[in-house]
């Protein structure tokens, strides 16, 4: 009797489910996910798929004349910003003039952010360091979810907050954001959204910034 009674239990919680909406399916799966806290990670590995494709490699400037063009967009160098490192080192984004700086911005919480960080990664690892500085510039409001989430994904880039106020030139309605600095520290390319970054033309539009 007792597993009839149970047969006719489960057959009743199927026959309930079956009768639900897909929709109110995906909105509790969805809202599952939100609570937990694993929609993050789980949409930025969606979303690094789609990377791995190289439909979302970062557009480039064609020619010198678009770079001059961006130039003319942003007149001013050597923008007043000063960062801290995340063992609370001071460092001024004066102080890496001379190289050519790429300058990523990126929270914890943002799905797209995580979904390129691999990329950059590789990227980081494939150039020189005395020519390229890579700034990935942190905004979550506490910086110890920044610096257990690099730990966590073993990335090797150094990782800033701002410790001043961030140039308008360098904000932006959406991240991932990426700027590229020349060695003058020029403001000479703007990326919105997330891009795959490990690609021959992107380290030789960087390489050809620094030469």
């Amino acid at each position: 009797m007792g597993n009839l009674q149970m047969k006719t239990a489960v057959d009743k919680v199927k026959s309930f489910i079956g009768k639900v909406p897909e929709w109110v399916v995906i909105l509790v799966v969805f809202g599952f996910l939100y609570v937990t806290g694993l929609h993050t990670p789980i949409i930025g590995h969606i979303q690094r798929l789609i990377l791995a494709t190289g439909l979302m490699n970062p557009a480039l400037p064609e020619t010198t004349e678009m770079e001059a063009a961006n130039a003319a967009a942003y007149p001013q160098t050597g923008y007043p910003f000063t960062m801290s490192t995340l063992d609370g080192k001071t460092v001024t984004l004066e102080s890496l003039r001379g190289k050519v700086v790429f300058l990523n911005q990126w929270a914890t919480w943002c799905p797209p952010c995580r979904a390129e960080m691999p990329a950059i990664e590789k990227l980081y690892q494939s150039m020189d360091k005395d020519k390229v500085a890579f700034v990935m510039l942190s905004l979550d409001e506490d910086p110890a979810k920044a610096e257990r989430y690099i730990r966590q994904a073993e990335f090797s880039f150094p990782v800033y907050v701002p410790a001043s106020t961030i140039p308008p030139e360098f904000r932006s309605q959406a991240i991932p954001t990426t700027l590229i600095l020349d060695p003058r520290g020029q403001l000479v390319h703007r990326i919105e959204g997330m891009a795959n970054y490990d690609t021959d033309e992107f380290r030789q539009y960087l390489k050809d910034l620094y030469r």
